[in-house]
């Protein structure tokens, strides 16, 4: 799973179709999340306003 996040991580700091302002307030809540031990389906819920955007990402490599 952390190989997973991480490939999110990196397609997130590439992707085009997210904000530049909004790629910095993304990544601190997965690192918030990675340090809590959280599970990547609460990722869906804490994202809602950014997931339209997201969610491909997390497709592509096998998350959704």
């Amino acid at each position: 799973m952390e190989h997973k996040i991480n490939q999110a991580v990196e397609k997130i700091k590439r992707s085009s179709s997210i904000e530049a302002s909004d790629k910095p307030l993304i990544l601190e809540k997965i690192e918030e999340w990675k340090k809590e031990g959280k599970a990547i389906s609460e990722l869906n819920i804490a994202l809602e306003s950014w997931w339209l955007k997201v969610e491909p990402i997390f497709a592509e490599i096998g998350l959704v």
